[in-house]
């Protein structure tokens, strides 16, 4: 399921003959929204996991005249746009949350609902995986990690500990229950969740590949054109919104939501995934606006 499918096309105004950009494909739901919602222009499809994006072709057959997809990172998007000779687009797309196919695939090592690898790594092209931070990273490092990207103020360090004291730890089944051990749960959260949510975050430079896309998406806005982000976590939240926020100050964007938009009550009952999920949008300003801003 597309998240937040109608607040997502409502604010990027789509127009037919329009170039659009989705820069996470994910298994291709707003891909083929837009797409499908097109009766002439293009899409442009982007994610940094080659496996998504065969799954996200497959998905979307129906309207594949109309898509252009490209395994590409977030730090590559000048790069990749150059490349298809793209000068701008009407609108952008982003939805920041893991594809469904990567959480729920025993291989790829993000979840631990089941014995899998300590991987995590979003383009197995990489040499990085969670295994080597798990089992490499000095305790000092891994402490940080957990408390600051995780979030979980309690037990970083006592988590930190008894991950270094238990080397090796082979799959993440078994660093679950480690952590379970020593961090025993007190609310709906399983223990292990912020600490895994720590390390992809780590393993895939989530930081930097985000800071990256706030960075050039909006030189490849057209004036008018729409932008618009759904974060699943309040980490990537913060960021959009100071992004947004400066863009905003220095007059070359406005900012469509005061508040963040959140999922229906009905799409998360059919889709619970999406009850964490915050949508922003803002649009680019021309020369003529901005100085009237001003």
């Amino acid at each position: 399921y597309p998240v937040m499918p109608e607040q997502s096309a409502a604010y990027l105004r789509l127009t037919d003959g329009g170039v659009y950009l989705d820069t996470t494909a994910g298994l291709g739901g707003h891909t083929g929204l837009l797409a499908r919602r097109l009766k002439a222009g293009r899409v442009i499809s982007l994610d940094r996991d080659a496996e998504s994006l065969e799954k996200a072709k497959a998905n979307t057959l129906d309207c594949a005249e109309r898509i252009t997809f490209r395994h590409s990172r977030f730090s590559q998007l000048s790069e990749t746009l150059r490349e298809l000779g793209v000068d701008k687009v009407d609108g952008i797309l982003t939805d920041l949350g893991v594809s469904k196919y990567q959480l729920t695939s025993a291989g790829r090592g993000f979840s631990f609902q089941q014995p899998g690898p300590l991987d995590m790594r979003m383009d197995r092209g990489q040499e990085l995986t969670a295994s080597d931070l798990v089992n490499r990273a000095s305790e000092k490092d891994l402490a940080d990690w957990i408390f600051r990207l995780g979030e979980e103020r309690r037990h970083a360090r006592r988590i930190a500990r008894a991950t270094v004291r238990a080397r090796p730890i082979g799959d993440s089944m078994a660093y679950a229950s480690l952590i379970a051990s020593v961090a025993p749960r007190t609310g709906k959260l399983h223990p292990a969740t912020r600490v895994f949510q720590a390390l992809r975050m780590v393993v895939n430079d989530e930081e930097g590949e985000l800071d990256a896309l706030l960075e050039q998406a909006p030189e490849w806005i057209k004036p008018g054109g729409r932008w618009v982000v759904i974060a699943f976590q309040s980490l990537d939240d913060r960021r959009v919104k100071h992004a947004f926020q400066e863009l905003a100050r220095a007059g070359r964007a406005a900012i469509l939501t005061k508040h963040v938009v959140r999922p229906e009550a009905e799409e998360i009952r059919l889709n619970p995934p999406s009850r964490s999920a915050v949508l922003r949008a803002l649009e680019m300003l021309g020369a003529d606006e901005a100085r009237a801003k001003d």
